[in-house]
């Protein structure tokens, strides 16, 4: 019988019995009543393998956590509404445009797109490892008190964030769309919008509108008008607003690629401290395997409906549409809960990525059993 995955150690992975060992030091420092994992992913279209695989992982490292420590444990799902739906150039001046699928959807499409490609999944999941969960969507997300008036708080301090947020230009950029009926239009890279700090309980954001001209909009802590910050400057913010929760530890779970990207956003935190930036102690992290393809590269179903690059070898149609499963949704979640116990059965196949032939392979061959490396 053909054995894996056969995994190499790592210096992670030697210090660890058991993957979720990794979050024990923050379980035991913050000795909270119940822990939260939070995972999102943009409502973009059809999920592919990889966000099912972070998803599964998920509530298999919540029901480890609950059953380790005797904790309640449970997921929240970050629904990003505002991922761009249509981006757009204005010939007049170069600049870009974006709408995102929120306001193409409005907020009732949005529930229907996830009640639809999402909820399923994750209601399976949650019976069958007794893990309950929530869903909240970035609009819903952004337009909370808690976390405008972090956003209010911060903004002062963001001349010494800005250049960690947005390494390249300097500019963290916000969007907020264009407040007029049906439009919903904002500048992708926000150019020409600019942020003025009123007071702790307000902002002004003056920009421009493709169709529309300029405007200004206030930002307060009630809500009213959409705040859109791109996904460095969003993780800021959502990071922070979690930090220092009394009774609850937050766990933000997340691909292997935003390894790199929470260097940029840890080194933000630092660079707000150093201005007299006050906050308690951040979420934990925990960052699941990546889908890799043939190059090294991570498995991207853009670039293979674009035609930028193949699907590789020994992989599936259905890791990009996962809808296209050759089988039933309670066969599906019987797959990947196998996977997730096979790879967080050893911190060595956690804390690593798979190719997407592998991927498959463990996938449609459930029956072979995991081995450690030597």
């Amino acid at each position: 019988m053909t054995m894996y995955p056969v995994s190499p150690n790592t210096v992670l992975a030697n210090a660890l019995s058991h993957a979720e060992d990794v979050l024990t030091p923050r379980v035991l420092a913050a000795a909270p009543e119940r822990v939260v994992f939070v995972v999102g992913t943009q409502i973009n279209g059809a999920p592919h393998i990889g966000t099912s695989l972070v998803q599964s992982l998920t509530f298999a490292a919540a029901a480890r956590i609950r059953d380790k420590f005797g904790v309640p444990a449970e997921v929240q799902f970050g629904a990003l509404d505002n991922a761009p739906y249509a981006v757009v150039t204005d010939h007049g001046t170069g600049h870009r445009y974006q709408r995102a699928y929120v306001h193409a959807f409005g907020e009732q499409g949005i529930v229907g797109l996830v009640d639809k490609l999402y909820r399923p999944l994750f209601a399976a999941l949650s019976e069958r490892l007794h893990v309950p969960y929530t869903v909240e969507t970035y609009s819903q997300q952004q337009a909370g008190e808690h976390f405008r008036r972090t956003w209010l708080r911060v903004l002062p301090h963001m001349d010494a964030a800005r250049w960690w947020l947005a390494p390249s230009s300097g500019v963290a950029h916000i969007r907020v769309p264009c407040p007029q009926p049906d439009c919903g239009w904002a500048e992708k890279h926000a150019e020409r919008t600019r942020v003025q700090h009123i007071s702790a309980e307000q902002a002004t954001v003056s920009a421009v509108c493709l169709h529309h001209g300029t405007y200004d909009v206030t930002i307060d802590p009630a809500g009213k008008e959409y705040l859109d910050l791109a996904t460095l400057y969003r993780n800021l913010i959502k990071e922070l607003a979690a930090a220092g929760a009394t009774d609850t530890l937050y766990v933000m779970v997340k691909g292997g690629d935003w390894v790199f990207g929470c260097q940029l956003v840890d080194g933000a935190v630092g660079a707000l401290q150093a201005t007299g930036f006050t906050c308690g102690p951040l979420p934990a992290r925990l960052f699941c395997p990546m889908i890799l393809s043939d190059t090294g590269a991570k498995l991207s179903k853009s670039l293979i409906r674009e035609g930028r690059a193949a699907l590789p070898e020994g992989a599936a149609p259905w890791m990009l549409d996962t809808r296209e499963w050759p089988g039933s949704l309670p066969e599906y979640v019987d797959r990947l809960l196998h996977m997730a116990e096979v790879v967080l059965s050893d911190p060595r196949h956690f804390f690593r990525s798979y190719s997407a032939g592998e991927l498959s392979r463990m996938m449609t061959a459930p029956a072979a059993r995991s081995v450690p490396a030597p």
